[in-house]
């Protein structure tokens, strides 16, 4: 088993507004690189829409470990997303988990991988968070061409 990095990173002019994922899947020193957008979306959709679709593209029987700058995703997985399914999708507070559509999504993509987590400091010069970054915002560039 190989252990393969995954770079993501999710943004949004405007929250809601034009969002943006980026991901940077780094196997064996080769580089792949993803984008895509959503024309009305959130930051914390995009940051969860890039894990998704970057760990996807990896074979399940690789060992992935994912860099991201995103709080929310990593203590969601790591910290809050046990209580939620116990609580059938509810908050501490009893109010319906947002994103939990995107959520249900991730657990099913994360299901029998051997996945170790890694935050990183966004903006602070990490390279492949920064390319991550990049494609995300160039994929909101897209979003905003179509409206034109």
């Amino acid at each position: 088993m190989k252990t393969i990095l995954a770079y993501t990173d999710g943004a949004c002019k405007g929250n809601p507004g034009p969002g943006g994922w980026g991901g940077v899947i780094i196997d064996q020193g080769e580089i792949s690189t993803y984008k895509g957008f959503e024309k009305d979306t959130t930051n914390n959709r995009m940051e969860l829409t890039a894990v998704i679709e970057v760990v996807g593209k990896i074979d399940i029987k690789d060992s992935v470990t994912i860099y991201t700058d995103s709080q929310y995703v990593m203590k969601g997985m790591l910290e809050w997303v046990a209580n939620w399914q116990r609580r059938g999708w509810r908050t501490s507070s009893n109010k319906p988990v947002k994103n939990a559509d995107l959520w249900k999504q991730l657990i099913q993509v994360l299901a029998s991988r051997d996945i170790t987590w890694q935050w990183v400091k966004g903006h602070s010069g990490d390279q492949y968070n920064e390319m991550a970054d990049a494609l995300a915002n160039e994929a909101i560039d897209q979003a905003m061409m179509i409206d034109k």
